[in-house]
C-alpha cells in the first residue's frame, strides 16, 4: 500500500473511533453528583437576562444564599415561578440572597418537550420569560458550558440549593412537596430559611426533588434524533370543496384548531409558515390539530406539494378544488375576505378565540393555544397557569 493509501485508511480508522467513542460517550454519561450537605458553595460567573454578570462574591452581604436551578420549558419549573418570587418577597429584607439559573443545554431540549410551554431555554427566551412574569430575582445562563451545573448536580427542574452565612449548603431538594396548589404542602425550602435564620439546624436537610430532567449536553443527540424522525414523516396535500370548509371551521374534533390559509406566491405567507410547522410540532402531542389551506387552483398543486415537502409540512395540508376561489371563501365564512396569510384557532366548541389578517405573532399564538387548552389530566395546573391563576 502507498504511503497516501496508509495515511488514508488511519484517517478514516481515527474519525471511525473518534465517533464511535462521541457515541459510547453519550451513552455511557453519567450526571454529576448532587452536592454534598456541608460542601462550600461552588463559584460561578455567569450572565443573567438583565444584561450583567454575576459572581458568588456579589451575594457575600447577604445572610443566607437560596440557589435555584430552573428553566424555562419545564411545567413543573413553571408553576413554581410565583412561589420562587413569592419566598424573594418574604425574605429579601431579613437578609436572604436568591439566584436562579438555568442549567439546561438548550440544543439537548427536545420539540415534543416543549408542548407544554411557549418557548424553550435559551438565554434570550429567558430574558422574554423573566419579563413576561415579571421574575424578582436574578436570572443566570448556564446552557451553553454546563460548568456550574456541573458543579452543583442539579437533578431537576426546578431544584433547591440552600447555604448558610460561611456558605456551607444546609439544604438541597424540592421547595415544597406539591407542585399543585395543595394548601397542606410541606415548606421545605421556606422551613429550612427559617431555621437558619434563627440560628438552628435544618430538621431535614434532602428532599427528592421532582420535575423535568436536566439537560446535559449530550441528550443533543436525542433532539436531533426527533427532528430526523419528523422530516421522515408522509408528506400530504389533499383538495377540500366548499362543504368539507363548513365542516372544517365548526371543528368537531374535540381539539383546539389551528387554520391557516396562505399562497406559495405570498411572501409572507411562506416567511411565516416555519414558525407554523413549528408550532404544530410542538404541540401535537396534546389536543390539537393543525391544518394548511392553499388558496391556489389544482393546476398548481405540484408547486405547492414541492414547498410543503421542503417545509416538512406533516400537518393536514389542503388546496381548492378549483380555479374559483370564491365559494371557498364564502363556505369557511367567520370574516375572513380572501386576504392572505389569514390564521385563526378554533375551541374545541367551535369558539374563534384567535384570529390573525396579516402575519402571525408567534409567541401570542403559542400563549393563546397554551391557554385554551382544556385541564390536562395529565398535569393538572397547566390551564391555571397560562391563565394566570397558579403557582401560589
Amino acid at each position: 500500500m502507498s504511503d497516501l493509501g496508509k495515511r488514508i485508511v488511519i484517517a478514516v480508522t481515527t474519525t471511525v473511533f473518534a465517533a464511535a467513542l462521541t457515541c459510547s460517550m453519550a451513552f455511557a454519561f453519567d450526571p454529576p453528583p448532587v452536592l454534598a450537605i456541608g460542601s462550600q458553595a461552588p463559584d460561578f460567573h455567569l450572565p443573567g437576562v438583565d444584561g450583567k454578570s454575576y459572581r458568588l462574591q456579589d451575594f457575600s452581604s447577604s445572610k443566607l444564599l437560596v440557589i435555584v436551578f430552573t428553566c424555562v420549558h419545564c411545567p413543573t419549573a413553571q408553576v413554581y415561578e410565583q412561589r420562587i418570587m413569592n419566598l424573594v418577597a418574604d425574605y429579601k429584607d431579613k437578609g436572604v440572597g436568591f439566584v436562579a439559573i438555568q442549567p439546561n443545554n438548550p440544543k439537548a431540549v427536545r420539540v415534543s418537550e416543549l408542548n407544554y410551554s411557549d418557548m424553550s431555554d435559551s438565554l434570550a427566551e429567558m430574558k422574554i420569560r423573566a419579563e413576561y412574569r415579571k421574575f424578582n430575582f436574578p436570572f443566570l445562563y448556564d446552557g451553553d458550558t454546563q460548568s456550574v451545573a456541573m458543579q452543583y448536580g442539579p437533578v431537576a427542574t426546578p431544584h433547591v440549593f440552600i447555604f448558610d452565612k460561611d456558605r456551607k449548603l444546609r439544604y438541597e431538594g424540592r421547595i415544597d412537596n406539591s407542585p399543585r396548589n395543595a394548601p397542606d404542602k410541606v415548606q421545605d425550602a421556606r422551613n429550612a430559611i427559617e431555621a437558619l435564620l434563627a440560628g438552628k439546624p435544618v430538621s431535614v436537610e434532602k428532599t427528592p426533588s421532582v420535575g423535568c430532567s436536566t439537560k446535559w449536553a449530550y441528550k443533543e443527540a436525542s433532539a436531533q434524533q426527533e427532528e430526523a424522525q419528523i422530516t421522515q414523516m408522509p408528506i400530504v396535500l389533499d383538495p377540500v370543496t366548499p362543504e368539507q370548509l363548513k365542516t372544517l371551521r365548526a371543528n368537531q374534533s374535540g381539539k383546539l384548531l389551528l387554520i391557516n390559509f396562505w399562497a406559495t406566491w405570498c411572501g409572507p405567507c411562506t416567511d411565516e409558515f416555519p414558525k407554523l410547522e413549528r408550532i404544530y410540532d410542538m404541540y401535537r402531542s396534546r389536543p390539537f390539530d393543525m391544518v394548511t389551506v392553499a388558496v391556489q387552483a389544482p393546476d398548481e398543486k405540484d408547486a405547492v406539494l414541492a414547498f410543503l415537502k421542503n417545509q416538512n409540512a406533516t400537518s393536514k395540508n389542503l388546496i381548492f378544488t378549483t380555479n374559483d376561489p370564491y365559494p371557498e371563501i364564502e363556505a369557511f365564512g367567520s370574516g375572513w375576505s380572501g386576504a392572505v396569510p389569514f390564521t385563526i384557532l378554533i375551541d374545541e366548541n367551535g369558539n374563534v378565540v384567535y384570529k390573525s389578517q396579516g402575519e402571525i405573532n408567534p409567541l401570542e399564538l403559542k400563549r393563546t393555544i397554551l391557554a385554551h387548552f382544556p385541564n390536562d389530566k395529565n398535569f393538572v395546573g397547566q390551564h391555571e397557569y397560562w391563565n394566570g391563576q397558579y403557582g401560589n
